[in-house]
């Protein structure tokens, strides 16, 4: 049974229909990257599947369940589901270990002392284990992308959910975030990854889909995509996207 899976996934924001009936499912320890123009619904996307966005019809089945369906609490749900932001999201006024303590014990109920061994190991996973006692402002761009990943391993999710992590970092942070994003794959994590860095979804990706216009317009296998795309849309993005990089 696939762990998440998407039937006929509909989002409007008012008159303006985003998402126009997405189906598509992924499996446990599959890495999938979701590429396409600003506008084609990417982050509509991944923000419907843990709930950030009420969709307006279609399914997401956790599971089997119909989240949707189950009446499952927004927060359980995100706790099985992940999210790491463009903007990193941090506590401002908690520090590095506080940030990843912090859901813990509010939502999964842990004891303090158990969720601070746990944070720590992820933190040390991203390479931020030095910086516990600082605060967000006190770090880097690429720093905090850093914190928000551990901050979201340490729910220990089964699935991770990446917006787009690198587009708001400067582009000699980049490097850092996809490494850890990298190693995670490498580690049979469950990802699904928004992302412009279309060598980075070329070299780490199981599965890529390319979004149009609210739609999935091509779905196949890093090499396919790169290397052989069937659909005009298709075609014509990632020419735009890689003349642009040269």
């Amino acid at each position: 049974m696939s762990v998440v899976e998407i039937k006929g996934l509909v989002k409007n924001f008012g008159d303006n229909e985003i998402l126009k009936g997405i189906n598509f499912s992924i499996e446990k320890g599959e890495i999938v990257s979701i590429i396409g123009a600003s506008g084609s619904g990417k982050s509509t996307l991944l923000r419907c599947m843990n709930l950030l966005e009420t969709p307006t019809g279609g399914h997401i089945f956790f599971h089997g369940v119909d989240i949707a369906e189950a009446k499952t609490p927004p927060t359980l749900l995100r706790t099985k589901m992940g999210m790491v932001f463009q903007q990193f999201n941090l506590f401002n006024n908690l520090s590095v270990l506080d940030n990843c303590v912090v859901g813990q014990t509010k939502v999964l109920k842990r004891k303090k002392a158990y969720a601070k061994k746990i944070a720590v190991q992820y933190l040390e996973k991203v390479g931020m284990a030095q910086y516990i006692n600082a605060k967000p402002h006190q770090i880097s761009g690429g720093q905090k992308q850093r914190v928000a990943i551990a901050r979201a391993l340490s729910m220990e999710p089964e699935a991770l959910l990446f917006d787009e992590p690198t587009s708001a970092l400067d582009p000699e942070m980049v490097g850092e975030v996809l490494k850890v994003i990298h190693d995670l794959a490498d580690s049979g994590n469950t990802m699904i990854i928004v992302t412009h860095e279309m060598d980075f979804a070329r070299e780490v990706s199981d599965r890529v889909i390319f979004m149009a216009d609210g739609i999935i317009e091509e779905e196949d296998t890093p090499e396919n995509i790169f290397g052989n795309p069937k659909k005009e849309k298709t075609k014509a993005f990632l020419t735009r996207i890689l003349n642009r990089d040269k």
